[in-house]
């Protein structure tokens, strides 16, 4: 069958909307990642990406998961659509381990999202909504991609002191300081457990002083909590959060599975809300359902499928918090192996998780990595879990220098 197609008459020139587009900065960390993976050197070493590694320089899929998900492919009868909210009983599972029991229930309400960072932009857009003139405020340092989330969805950022170079400690009288500024409305971002980047967690009564301090000034504290359980242990690893929840009358939760379960590429993250009056939580659920059917409409479910068959299996739940379990001690045993072999290192020791800020100059990071094939991003933060033990005294070797100018100049 022939198909007449009419030719278009010429028209006047109009105006291209695309050739007004500007080029973005390249993401500094994809870069890095391409540069160590080009580097022929057979004794590169990657402290740059942010996963956990095991002996091997893997990261492996954990045997809960794998089992679980052989369970999902065996059993799973259809592969249409879950709902804007997402799994419930992926929410409900997860819930106690998060959560514990210091949240309101019947104030309480929770979505699937598309991991961590999708919990978190969720949230900027009902912040957003609740209260567009609200500043989001965040420690100096943190994670990279923070600030551009809130600004994504128009919300005004401000950063407060967090870390203390010279201590490798959080600055805690000066982050207290610069919170006395905040206004009633305003949002407070805490990192729940194992700081990114710097490794430096607020201790039990720290977390009581933030609590105070926000009920007194009216502010909603958010908490990232993307490594529970890669710190000191689930339960400790959300301590603070939970004495949040039993302060304040609002809090936001930003949750992460992709590292505690290792399911990275299959974005598993789930968004609480505690509301102040058990009449919100029904327009909390409204606007979170319709923001979440804006943005990616439903969720992908394999993750989070396969991490509530963990969670509802005694026995897989069992091996998982082994697994866990395994994988926070290898990640403290190259922290304390690092502390202890120089005064200069042994601040990793007072800290958590899986990554630590090294105080060295950018040029510094260049040379690791043009001399020793080290890679780490410009500020000098480390991710522990990539390195091994047969790699230390040389990682040490080529650091130190580094540290030890740094000291010089600083005194």
């Amino acid at each position: 069958m022939n198909i007449h197609v009419p030719r278009l008459k010429p028209l006047a020139p109009s105006p291209a909307m695309l050739t007004g587009l500007a080029m973005q900065p390249v993401d500094a960390l994809l870069a890095l990642i391409a540069q160590f993976r080009d580097d022929p050197r057979p004794e590169k070493i990657d402290v740059g990406v942010g996963v956990y590694r095991d002996a091997d320089g893997a990261t492996p899929v954990l045997k809960c998961v794998k089992e679980a998900e052989f369970r999902l492919w065996s059993g799973q009868r259809t592969k249409a659509y879950i709902g804007t909210e997402g799994d419930a009983a992926f929410i409900r599972a997860l819930a106690p381990i998060v959560l514990g029991d210091a949240h309101a229930p019947k104030r309480t309400w929770g979505i699937q999202t598309s991991g961590g960072a999708g919990a978190l932009r969720l949230a900027a857009e009902l912040l957003a909504k609740a209260n567009p003139q609200a500043t989001v405020w965040m420690g100096a340092p943190t994670w990279p991609n923070h600030a551009p989330i809130f600004r994504a969805a128009g919300l005004n950022v401000r950063k407060h002191p967090y870390f203390d170079a010279a201590t490798r400690d959080v600055d805690f009288g000066a982050m207290m300081t610069a919170l006395g500024g905040m206004t009633p409305g305003d949002v407070l971002l805490l990192h729940g457990c194992c700081h990114n980047p710097t490794g430096a967690d607020l201790a039990p009564d720290q977390w009581q002083d933030v609590a105070e301090l926000c009920l007194r000034q009216g502010v909603v504290p958010l908490v990232d909590l993307a490594y529970q359980g890669l710190g000191t242990g689930l339960e400790e690893d959300a301590l603070g959060l939970h004495l949040l929840l039993r302060a304040l009358p609002e809090v936001l939760v930003a949750y992460s599975c992709d590292k505690n379960f290792g399911v990275y590429r299959d974005r598993v993250g789930a968004l609480w809300v505690q509301s102040a009056r058990r009449a919100d939580v029904e327009a909390v659920r409204s606007n979170l359902t319709a923001l979440a059917r804006s943005i990616w409409s439903m969720p992908p479910d394999h993750g989070a499928a396969t991490v509530r068959i963990v969670l509802e299996d005694e026995a897989l739940r069992t091996l998982w918090q082994e697994e866990l379990t395994a994988m926070r001690e290898r990640t403290a045993s190259i922290r304390h192996e690092l502390a202890k072999a120089h005064p200069l290192l042994a601040p990793l020791g007072r800290q958590n998780g899986m990554f630590a800020l090294l105080p060295i100059a950018k040029e510094q990071v260049a040379m690791l990595r043009e001399r020793h094939a080290i890679y780490m991003p410009d500020s000098g933060r480390i991710n522990l879990a990539g390195l091994n033990e047969t790699q230390l005294p040389e990682f040490i070797a080529a650091v130190l220098p580094c540290l030890q100018q740094e000291e010089g100049l600083a005194s």
